[in-house]
């Protein structure tokens, strides 16, 4: 009889529930979405007659329009009713996709994509905003249990659709396929989720901090996408340029700040707080962990085992099922121990899964690497969502949407930072070694006596690529699993509950 009464304890409660699958069945189009597009840049690059800088203006524009949208966001929910705003930024969304479906050259796609952007950043920070008004505290690692579904989805289920859509049809149905999700999350949202009170319908509009937050998190961003675009200089001018600008700009957030006494749109004053501190630095340093070899296992099937973009976004499932198999657990850990041993645990699990990929090759079992996937995947999965439980601990209902903004701004970043660190390391050691061994490889066959006909040095050119690229891929797995170990300091200073026996 007590057990059971635990039992019904430890459930949510049903109305939060309904409202927090509601809210992700909303969020799992624009994280699909994002991950499908980039399967599709050569028929894009194709159909729309340009060039692969114009289509990754495409890519980029949604990225930062998406940060972009992130602040302002903080302010409408203040003012608005949430429901309404989540149905608003539906909408838009489901249109942008129909319009970027339907873009007749690039200059329209470019101008859609980002509208559409515009309309995920509203929708992926409401998903955990307007659930935080509502959760009592006891039970916020449960909720984002449920949050992080469309987060673990998207990138494990995104890469294989997009590339079967695109094999079996056209890049037209990556931005169709998602109106039907939007009119059933639509409608979902008007008839069954619960109305939002706004936060804080006093607050004014802080258009100057909005901007400078805006400012800089573009700006951080589109320097790290120039840095890792550009294959011979990871700190070149233009990545140079573009960060500067963007910590000038936070810089003078922080200063405005400090004038205005905290009343900005992301008071600075949350950062006092041991446990928003703390998760916000994890949460940065995860982006590296994480997001980092997101980016390199597909490429690594791809150009070491000589995989499809299907078969290799295939290979990725025992990666999502690890993670879905830990999900509902971790909720109930984090709700029980506390952040802190959570997360810790998590990143013995992750380094389990992620060590072995420093001394994997093309020749490795494909069986041996979907189990290291799947471990590793349990570790991935239990990593962020203790820390953006802890950055809510022991706020107010009214300082939500701000330190929304703060750790959503964050994470961006630091996505988009490990994806260019780790995208550096590949390139410059790739760049640095493929010439020398090509040299020395032609000199062993020199040595031989074999005949160097264009067919062999090709061969050997070949073969060349294939090493240096792997040794590159190992070295990012190694500077992923270092941060691996670097996060637990930050985890240290996270939260920690009596375990009742």
């Amino acid at each position: 009889m007590a057990k059971s009464k635990k039992n019904e304890k430890e459930k949510l409660p049903k109305e939060l529930t309904r409202n927090a699958w509601i809210l992700v069945v909303g969020a799992i189009a624009p994280m699909l979405d994002s991950t499908m597009v980039n399967i599709a840049i050569n028929k894009l690059q194709s159909d729309l007659h340009t060039s692969l800088d114009m289509i990754q203006w495409a890519i980029t524009g949604y990225v930062l329009a998406l940060a972009v949208a992130v602040p302002v966001c903080g302010y409408v929910v203040n003012h608005i009713d949430g429901k309404k705003v989540m149905q608003w930024s539906l909408l838009s969304f489901g249109l942008f996709s129909f319009l970027s479906g339907i873009a007749w050259n690039i200059d329209s796609f470019i101008i859609f994509r980002a509208v559409q952007g515009f309309s995920a950043g509203f929708i992926t920070l409401l998903m955990t905003t307007l659930l935080m008004q509502i959760t009592p505290p006891d039970k916020l690692g449960q909720l984002m249990a449920v949050v992080s579904t469309p987060i673990i989805l998207g990138p494990i289920i995104g890469p294989v659709l997009g590339g079967a859509i695109v094999s079996g049809a056209n890049w037209h149905w990556i931005f169709y396929i998602n109106i039907p999700v939007v009119i059933i999350a639509v409608l979902l949202n008007h008839f069954y989720l619960s109305s939002f009170k706004p936060f804080n319908p006093k607050a004014k509009l802080d258009w100057f901090g909005t901007l400078l937050l805006a400012g800089g998190s573009v700006g951080l961003i589109y320097g790290m996408m120039k840095g890792s675009t550009n294959a011979k200089n990871f700190f070149n001018s233009q990545m140079i340029t573009f960060v500067i600008i963007g910590l000038a700009l936070f810089v003078i957030y922080g200063i405005y700040n400090r004038i205005r006494k905290n009343n900005t749109v992301l008071p600075l004053r949350f950062f006092k707080s041991k446990n928003f501190t703390a998760a916000n630095i994890g949460i940065f340093l995860a982006g590296i962990a994480s997001n980092g070899p997101m980016l390199l296992l597909p490429l690594f099937f791809q150009n070491t085992k000589g995989f499809t973009a299907v078969e290799a976004g295939l290979m990725l499932i025992p990666q999502g099922l690890g993670m879905m198999v830990t999900r509902p657990l971790i909720g109930k850990m984090i709700d029980r121990m506390g952040a802190r041993p959570v997360v810790l645990v998590s990143l013995a699990i992750s380094l389990l899964g992620t060590l072995p990929f420093i001394f994997v090759h093309e020749n490795t079992n494909l069986i041996w690497l979907g189990l290291v996937l799947f471990v590793r995947g349990m570790g991935i999965g239990g990593l962020q969502m203790p820390m953006m439980t802890d950055i809510f601990i022991g706020l107010d209902k009214q300082d939500i949407p701000g330190a929304s903004v703060g750790q959503r701004i964050i994470q961006n970043v630091g996505s988009s930072f490990g994806s260019a660190v780790i995208s550096a390391v590949v390139t410059a050691v790739v760049t640095s070694e493929i010439a020398g061994q090509m040299t020395t490889k032609l000199h062993q066959l020199a040595a031989m006596h074999t005949n160097l006909t264009p067919t062999v040095i090709a061969k050997a050119k070949t073969s060349v690529e294939k090493a240096v690229t792997l040794n590159g891929y190992q070295l990012g797995f190694l500077v992923s699993s270092i941060v691996l170990i670097v996060i637990a300091i930050p985890a240290m200073f996270l939260s920690q509950k009596k375990v009742n026996k």
